[in-house]
C-alpha cells in the first residue's frame, strides 16, 4: 500500500467542516485482500495500540489504515474521531481523517500504512521508536496551556484563531482590521515598554514604590560581596533573585546568613548578570491576574512538596507524584513535574532530609522555596477572598507598569485582609503571566482566565470583518469585483481575491490565479482590510478547503459542467456538492440562483437561521415567486431593469443599459452577475443607493476586469475578449454576440486538453449552434497530442450539422485570430476566447492592441434609483 496523493484540507471541505487529511493510497499487491483473510490483524493491531480494542470490524484494509491513523493521533495527544474511506477504483482508496495538527496527521497516516501493510503480510516489527517519534512531533508543536486557554476562549466566542507558525505560540485572533495578535498571554495591545519595565524587577519596584504600593526594600548587586553587603544592611533574612528572569528561575527565599546569600547569588547569576537582594517578606504566596483594568482571578500558590507515608523515601515520593497524569514537562500540562535538583537537595538538607530519607507519615517536605507552578507548585483559587483595597492596588500596579495583562505577585499572611495593614507587599509584576493555575487550580473554583483576556482584547466584538465568498462555474470574477467595487465606494478598505490576483483597495498585491486558500488567508491576515470579497474556486476547495470557518454572505452563481473527471469529481451533481461547501459556510445570508436547480437544491442544506436570497433573470420563476410570497428577499430582472424585492416592497435599482458591464444590455450573463452582486450587497447590509452607485460605474475592461467581456472595435468589427472555457460560458458568449451583432458571429476558441472528450464535443456542439464560423486553436494540450483537442471540438461541431467550410483547426492562436479577422466584415462580432489560462490570453491580447483596435466606448450611465411601489 503506497501513497499516491495527499492533501491537507485546512478548512471546511467536501468531507467535513473540520480540517482533514485526504490520502489516496494504492493497495498494490494487497488489492484483493480483505481483513477477514487476515485473522490475526485485529489482535496484532490491538497488541501494538491498546486503543484499537474498540476499533474492530474493518470493511477493508484501507478502513483499517483509517482507524489506525485516528488512534495514533489520539495516542499522540491530538484526539480526533472523524474518518471516511471510499474506493476510487479497483486498486485505489481515498482515506480521510480529521486532524488537530497537520504534521501529526501526516506522520500518523504514514505510520498507519506501514503498520497495516506489515501486519497484513504477517511481518513482525518493533514500532516503539516510531510511536515515540510521533509523540515527540506532537509535543514539539503543542500549544502552551496558557495560550491554549486564551485561544479556546476566543473560539468559544466565535472569534477565529489562526496559528501563524507551527513552532511558535503566536496566534492571530480575528480577521483583517479587527484582528489581534497573541503570544502566550502577551497581546498585540501589550506595550513593549511595559514588558521591558516588568522584566526589570528593580525598575518595577521603583515605579510601584513611587505609586504608593508597598514593595520590599532592596537593591541590585553585581558581585557576591555586594549581595552580602545589601543583605546585612537590610537585616537577614533576604530573598535573592535575578533582575530579569521569570518563572521562578534562580530565586532563593529566606536567606538567613552570609553563606546562604553567597550560594543564592551564584545560583541567581546563572539566570541574569545582575541580582536583586531584597528583604524577605513573611507570608503566603499569591498571584493575582489583572486584565483590562479588572481583577480576573487570584490564586494561593503553594511550593512544590511531598507528604510522607512513613515508608517511602523522598525520591520515591517525588517519582510517585510525577506519575500524576496532570503533571508534564514545562507548561505542556496542568502541573509541572517535580525536580530533585541541587536546589531541591539544598532545601531538603535545611529540613533535615536527603533524597533517600524516609519521610514520616503526614510530614510535608518542601522542594522549592518559591511557589511558581513552573517549578512544580500547586494553586488554590482565592478570587472571592481578595480584600477590596488589595484588588484596587493590584489593578493600579498593572496600570503603573502599563500592562493590559499582568500577573501580580503578592506576599502576605492573608489575602482577605488589607495588604498594607498586615505589612504585605507586591514583590513582582509579570508580563505574559501563566494562567493555568487559575484555569486548573488544585483546589477551589476554576476561573476562565483565558476568557477574561479575550474580553479585554475584544469586548463584544467577534473579531470578524465581513467576508463575502463567491463561487459558481461562471461569473465568479466579475461578480466578486462588482461587490468589491461597491464596498470601496462605500468607504471600506476592501480586499478581493480573483483569478487575476489579490487586490487591496484596487491595488494588486499578488499576481496570478488567486481564488484559493492561501490568497484568501492573505487578505484575512492583512490588518488594513475592512471587508473581504473572496472568489472561491472549485480547485481551491478541493486542494486546501476553505480559508474561513464561515463567511457573512455566500454566493453560488450557477453550476454547470466544467473540470469534470478531475480531482475525483465525475458528475455535475458532485461538482455542485463542492460548490455547496461555500453555501453551507454562510452565517448571515446565502445568495442562490433561482434559475439553476442545483443551486436551488442547496437551500435545503443551509442552516435554518441563515437567510436565503434568490436572484433570477425570470420574474415569473416559480422558485422566486414562492420565495417572495413567503416574505423572502430577492433580486430579479424585469422589463430590462434590475429589481430588489422583499415580498412587500419592490425597488427598481437601474435599467440594464445603464450598467456598463452589460454592454448596453446585450451581455445578459453580466446582468445575472449584477443581480447576484446586488443580492449579496443587500444581504451584507449595503443600501440600494450604494448598490446602484457601484453597478452604474463598474466597467469590465482590460484594466478593471481583464479577459471578462473586454470589448474592442477594429475596422468596424466588434471584438469581445473573454475567458470562456466551458459549454455554459460559450453559450452565454454566443447569446451576447447574437444580441450585439448586425452581421455574422465568429468565434476563436479553445479548451484545455485535460477536459474529457465528452466536454470537448459539447463545446463544439454549443459553439456550432451559437456562431456562424469557428476557428479552433490549441493553447494548453495538457497531455493530448498536438491538434487532438481542436479536432475533438470540431467533431462536436460537425455532429451539430455545421458545414465543413465554416470549421477551421489552426493550432497557433496568432494564426487563428488573424484568419478570423480576415473573414470578418463591418458589423460582425468576433468572440476571442481562452480556455486554458489568463496568462495565455493576455499574451494573445496584443493582436487587438494595435492602432486599428481601440476599446469600445462605454454606454452612458444614469445613477437614479426609483421606487415603483
Amino acid at each position: 500500500m503506497n501513497i499516491i496523493e495527499q492533501r491537507i484540507l485546512r478548512g471546511p471541505n467536501r468531507w467535513s467542516r473540520l480540517a482533514c487529511l485526504q490520502t489516496i493510497v494504492d493497495a498494490g499487491e494487497l488489492a484483493g485482500i480483505v481483513p477477514t483473510d487476515i485473522p490475526h490483524l485485529a489482535d496484532a493491531l490491538h497488541a501494538q495500540l491498546p486503543g484499537m480494542a474498540t476499533r474492530r470490524g474493518y470493511a477493508s484494509l484501507a478502513h483499517a489504515v483509517e482507524q489506525v491513523a485516528l488512534e495514533l493521533q489520539n495516542m499522540a495527544g491530538t484526539p480526533v474521531s472523524l474518518g471516511l474511506t471510499s474506493k476510487v477504483d479497483a486498486t485505489q482508496w481515498r482515506i480521510v481523517v480529521a486532524y488537530q495538527r497537520e504534521q501529526v496527521a501526516v506522520e500518523a497516516m504514514a505510520l498507519a500504512l506501514d503498520m497495516v501493510r506489515a501486519m497484513a503480510r504477517g511481518e513482525a516489527h518493533d514500532w516503539s521508536e516510531r510511536l515515540a517519534a510521533l509523540r515527540e512531533v506532537a509535543e514539539r508543536g503543542a500549544i502552551g496551556t496558557s495560550t491554549a486557554a486564551v485561544v479556546n476562549a476566543a473560539l468559544a466566542r466565535g472569534i477565529p484563531a489562526l496559528r501563524l507558525t507551527d513552532e511558535a505560540n503566536l496566534f492571530q485572533l480575528g480577521w483583517g482590521s479587527r484582528q489581534k495578535r497573541l503570544q502566550a498571554t502577551v497581546t498585540g495591545d501589550t506595550s513593549t515598554i511595559a514588558v521591558g519595565i516588568a522584566s526589570d524587577k528593580q525598575l518595577t519596584k521603583s515605579l510601584l514604590d513611587q505609586g504608593g504600593i508597598p514593595v520590599p526594600k532592596g537593591g541590585v548587586a553585581t558581585t557576591a560581596d555586594d549581595a552580602l553587603a545589601l543583605a546585612t544592611r537590610l537585616r537577614f533574612p533576604v530573598t535573592v533573585k535575578p533582575l530579569d528572569a521569570n518563572q521562578g528561575k534562580g530565586v532563593t527565599t529566606e536567606c538567613a546568613d552570609a553563606a546562604t546569600v553567597r550560594t543564592a547569588f551564584d545560583f541567581a547569576r546563572q539566570y541574569g548578570r545582575r541580582v536583586i537582594v531584597e528583604r524577605f517578606i513573611e507570608g503566603r504566596d499569591y498571584r493575582l491576574l489583572v486584565t483590562g483594568g479588572k481583577l480576573a482571578a487570584a490564586s494561593l500558590r503553594r511550593p512544590p512538596s511531598v507528604t510522607g507515608d512513613g515508608a517511602s523515601t523522598v525520591r520515591e515520593l517525588v517519582d510517585l507524584e510525577n506519575r500524576n497524569p496532570a503533571r508534564g514537562e514545562g507548561h505542556a500540562n496542568i502541573l509541572t513535574r517535580l525536580r530533585l535538583d541541587e536546589l531541591a537537595l539544598a532545601l531538603l538538607a535545611k529540613q533535615g532530609f536527603t533524597a533517600d530519607s524516609v519521610v514520616p507519615a503526614g510530614a510535608e517536605v518542601r522542594l522549592r522555596g518559591n511557589a511558581n507552578l513552573s517549578t512544580g507548585g500547586t494553586a488554590e483559587d482565592v478570587t472571592g477572598k481578595v480584600h477590596p483595597s488589595t484588588r484596587e492596588m493590584c489593578i493600579r500596579a498593572a496600570q503603573l507598569i502599563g500592562l493590559d495583562v499582568a500577573g501580580i505577585d503578592v506576599i502576605c499572611a492573608d489575602i482577605s485582609l488589607c495588604l498594607r495593614e498586615q505589612r504585605g507587599a507586591v514583590i513582582e509584576v509579570n508580563a505574559a503571566p501563566g494562567i493555568r493555575m487559575h484555569e486548573y487550580p488544585s483546589h477551589g473554583q476554576a476561573r476562565n482566565a483565558g476568557d477574561a483576556i479575550v474580553e479585554a482584547m475584544f469586548g463584544d466584538s467577534d473579531g470578524r470583518i465581513p467576508v463575502i465568498a463567491v463561487t459558481g462555474t461562471n461569473g465568479k470574477t466579475t461578480t466578486s469585483l462588482m461587490i468589491a467595487h461597491a464596498a470601496r465606494l462605500a468607504g471600506l478598505r476592501t480586499g478581493v481575491t480573483t483569478t487575476e490576483g489579490v487586490f487591496i483597495d484596487g491595488h494588486r498585491i499578488i499576481d496570478g490565479d488567486c481564488a484559493g486558500y492561501h490568497s484568501a488567508r492573505t487578505l484575512l491576515a492583512t490588518p488594513g482590510v475592512d471587508i473581504a470579497v473572496l472568489e472561491t474556486a472549485r480547485g481551491g476547495i478541493l486542494k486546501r478547503g476553505l480559508a474561513f470557518d464561515r463567511c457573512a454572505v455566500a454566493v453560488v452563481l450557477n453550476v454547470s459542467a466544467d473540470h469534470l473527471g478531475l480531482d475525483g469529481v465525475e458528475t455535475v451533481a458532485e461538482l455542485a456538492a463542492i460548490k455547496a461547501v461555500v453555501a453551507n459556510s454562510a452565517a448571515r445570508a446565502v445568495v442562490l440562483n433561482a434559475d439553476d436547480h442545483l443551486c436551488v437544491a442547496m437551500s435545503a442544506q443551509v442552516s435554518a437561521d441563515v437567510e436565503r436570497i434568490f436572484f433570477s433573470m425570470d420574474p415569473d420563476n416559480p422558485v422566486l415567486l414562492r420565495h417572495l410570497g413567503n416574505g423572502g428577499r430577492a433580486a430579479y430582472f424585469q422589463d430590462n431593469a434590475l429589481i430588489l424585492e422583499d415580498g412587500s416592497r419592490r425597488l427598481e435599482l437601474l435599467r440594464a443599459e445603464r450598467m456598463p458591464a452589460s454592454l448596453h444590455g446585450h451581455a445578459r450573463y453580466n446582468v445575472a452577475n449584477a443581480l447576484a452582486a446586488a443580492a449579496a450587497l443587500m444581504g451584507a447590509g449595503f443600501t440600494p443607493a450604494q448598490t446602484v452607485a457601484a453597478l452604474s460605474t463598474f466597467v469590465s475592461d482590460r484594466d478593471s476586469n481583464p479577459l471578462r467581456s473586454n470589448v474592442y472595435s477594429a475596422r468596424g468589427v466588434t471584438i469581445v475578449v473573454d475567458y470562456a472555457h466551458n459549454p455554459a460560458a460559450y453559450a452565454a458568449m454566443a447569446s451576447m454576440a447574437q444580441s450585439l451583432s448586425s452581421g455574422r458571429r465568429i468565434a476563436v476558441l479553445t479548451c484545455p486538453g485535460d477536459r474529457r472528450d465528452a466536454d470537448l464535443l459539447d463545446i463544439g456542439h454549443t459553439c456550432a449552434e451559437g456562431f456562424d464560423e469557428l476557428f479552433v486553436y490549441e493553447a494548453d494540450p495538457r497531455g493530448r497530442a498536438s491538434g487532438e483537442t481542436a479536432r475533438t471540438i470540431l467533431d462536436g461541431a460537425r455532429r451539430a450539422g455545421k458545414q465543413e467550410h465554416l470549421l477551421h483547426a489552426i493550432v497557433p492562436v496568432s494564426d487563428a485570430f488573424t484568419a478570423a479577422m480576415e473573414r470578418c466584415q463591418p458589423g460582425d462580432v468576433l468572440v476571442f476566447a481562452c480556455g486554458s489560462s489568463a496568462s495565455a490570453l493576455r499574451e494573445t491580447a496584443r493582436y487587438v492592441d494595435s492602432p486599428a483596435a481601440a476599446p469600445a466606448p462605454a454606454p452612458s450611465v444614469h445613477q437614479a434609483t426609483v421606487p415603483l411601489e
